[in-house]
């Protein structure tokens, strides 16, 4: 157990209530915003939480505040819209952005959170809603290294890996390309599923082929339930999420001059799905009604 801190989170969600279950489990105070996209949040109350009615309220209280919201639009109107969390941020306080969001916003954000009195650090997460309730999250930190010594102790309450990427944004920078990588590989292993299929090929084949083969790995265990069997629990990620995050890389590779090819294909097959609110590994499905 670290020193215990007092804690303000806003966002919780799917990530976010395993995220502030696991803050209290290490003897932390929490208090966190109360949304209409929260998770039910009765265990929180009856373990000490409480809730509050606006950012600043959070923030007032809050030693350090954890936002675990969509990506940047989110993030700034949480900060920086009327009664948001800089008009209570307390001088010295630590706002943690584990959103996936745009790092040149990341370092915007960064500034003004500064100029406010406090600072900043983005704590990027992996994983998925079953990692966040068991605290075994993966983080990609991007904070000056004290910083990150000091909240590292918070941080171990709810992940399992923590990585310190680097500076301000490189969290965000590392995030969004290990998604597009991840995505990626979710969107060739859905063409090639629906390909298998509608050559008559069994799926156990499949798997063991490239389970054994070059398709093993963390995705590809993750897509299995579903090819297995149509559960797609094991890879809870909405198309709307996904079609965002490589949106964010393509804006990201735009200012840094990187050159594309398989990007823009991936975020093709992804904005084109009509049901956005689809898991990831439902693509499978919807490729396979389609005809050429």
């Amino acid at each position: 157990m670290s020193q215990s801190r007092r804690v303000g989170m806003i966002g919780v969600g799917l990530m976010g209530h395993g995220i502030a279950r696991n803050i209290l489990s290490d003897g932390h105070r929490l208090c966190f915003l109360d949304h209409p996209g929260n998770q039910p949040v009765a265990d929180l109350l009856a373990t000490g939480a409480v809730s509050k009615a606006s950012g600043r309220e959070v923030a007032e209280g809050a030693e350090v505040i954890i936002l675990c919201v969509t990506g940047s639009p989110q993030v700034e109107a949480v900060l920086f819209e009327p009664g948001g969390v800089l008009e209570g941020l307390v001088e010295g306080s630590v706002v943690v952005d584990c959103s996936t969001a745009l790092p040149s916003s990341t370092e915007r954000v960064a500034e003004r959170v500064a100029a406010a009195g406090g600072r900043f650090m983005d704590a990027a997460m992996t994983r998925t809603p079953k990692e966040a309730a068991e605290g075994r999250l993966n983080l990609i930190v991007g904070a000056p290294a004290a910083l990150f010594a000091e909240t590292r102790p918070l941080l171990e309450s709810f992940a399992e890996t923590i990585t310190h990427a680097g500076a301000v944004g490189a969290g965000h920078t590392l995030k969004l390309l290990h998604n597009y990588v991840s995505l990626g590989f979710s969107a060739v292993l859905a063409e090639a599923t629906a390909a298998s299929r509608r050559a008559g090929i069994d799926d156990g084949a499949l798997l063991e082929v490239l389970g054994k083969g070059g398709g093993g790995g963390v995705v590809f265990e993750r897509m299995r339930p579903f090819i297995e069997a149509g559960d797609p629990s094991g890879f809870r990620f909405s198309v709307a999420n996904a079609s965002k995050d490589i949106g964010y890389y393509h804006a990201m590779t735009d200012e840094l001059g990187v050159a594309r090819g398989v990007a823009g294909a991936v975020r093709e097959l992804y904005a084109g799905i009509e049901d956005q609110a689809l898991a990831v590994p439902e693509v499978i499905r919807v490729l396979e009604r389609r005809g050429r």
